[in-house]
């Protein structure tokens, strides 16, 4: 990127923000806090009303902005393509919206590049196997509005999807998306702690007036490798057919994965599994192809639901 682009995306970025430090900007761009320092100095000396807060960052003074800028081919590609595969992991009310914003984005590109992304829809697209489930009265946007005004959120739960309903209050800090579930992140009131809640598994919620506060310090993402952390994980050798072995790094969601082809053909995978029960049913869509070698204690699982699974076909 030469300067000239880069500053006038730096502009973008102060605009986009209320509040920006430096080291935001500098790993945004992934250059060194000295030559922001130097780009916002020309910034300012060509104009651009920029002002600094001491020990908090920098902004725009109020009311500056600059008209929108077109998109480049590249990049209204990459906007068609992100609302692609967001299509396929959102709900209707996250759907409508962003269909919305892309028809704004169309609506300012030249013909010639409004007519690119209508070559693109028709050869492109994104297809997963296990989309986002759709349930009657389900919409993601409440739970969003929730988590911007910090608002406490009623939930009904179907706690380890055991059957067993419990009714909480809870005070949403983050969402996530792994695991081809919908997640909720939360400070649970019920049990006094932060606690992971699939969305899959909440039979209704109500988003409440209260407003909470605190948890300012509070990171999903250090509370997620956390929790995988806490969790007792198992060291997991299988032995996989070669045929199979594309879906195997396609599809396993395992950490630490390390493989080593054997003499005859098949390959020897290592890695580290945190939820066995996963792991099995996983393995168990494999048939023969896959051969679990360790540890004893799951070999006797896969050989017991083997035969459950031959039993049920009798």
């Amino acid at each position: 990127m030469n300067r000239i682009d880069r500053l006038t995306g730096m502009i973008l970025l102060l605009q986009s923000h209320r509040v920006i430090t430096a080291e935001q900007i500098a790993a945004h761009y992934e250059m060194s806090v000295r030559t922001v320092y130097r780009d916002l100095a020309a910034l300012g000396e060509a104009g651009v009303p920029i002002v600094a807060e001491a020990g908090v960052g920098y902004s725009l003074m109020r009311g500056y902005h600059i008209p929108p800028v077109m998109f480049t081919e590249h990049e209204a590609a990459a906007l068609f393509m992100s609302g692609e595969v967001t299509e396929q992991v959102a709900d209707d009310s996250l759907r409508g919206a962003l269909r919305s914003a892309l028809l704004k984005v169309r609506a300012v590109l030249p013909k010639e590049r409004q007519d690119h992304l209508s070559k693109l829809k028709k050869s492109v697209g994104v297809w997963i196997s296990s989309p986002l489930k759709e349930e009657e009265g389900r919409s993601l946007m409440p739970l969003q509005q929730a988590l911007v005004q910090r608002r406490c959120v009623a939930l009904c739960y179907n706690a380890g999807g055991r059957g067993e309903h419990t009714t909480r209050t809870v005070e949403p800090l983050g969402m996530m998306f792994y695991a081809r579930e919908w997640h909720l992140i939360a400070y649970c009131r019920l049990r006094g702690d932060f606690r992971d809640f699939r969305l899959d598994r909440v039979v209704s919620w109500e988003v409440l007036p209260e407003v909470f506060s605190g948890h300012d310090d509070f990171s999903v993402k250090t509370f997620l490798a956390s929790v995988l952390h806490e969790q007792e994980p198992t060291r997991v050798t299988i032995v996989f057919h070669p045929s199979v072995m594309d879906r195997v790094r396609r599809e396993m969601m395992c950490p630490q994965v390390t493989e080593e082809p054997l003499p005859d053909g098949r390959v020897r995978v290592e890695m580290v599994a945190y939820s066995q029960d996963w792991l099995v049913g996983w393995l168990l869509s494999l048939g023969p192809q896959a051969q679990v070698l360790h540890p004893p204690e799951m070999r006797a699982t896969m050989h017991e639901m083997a035969v459950k699974i031959a039993q049920a076909h009798a």
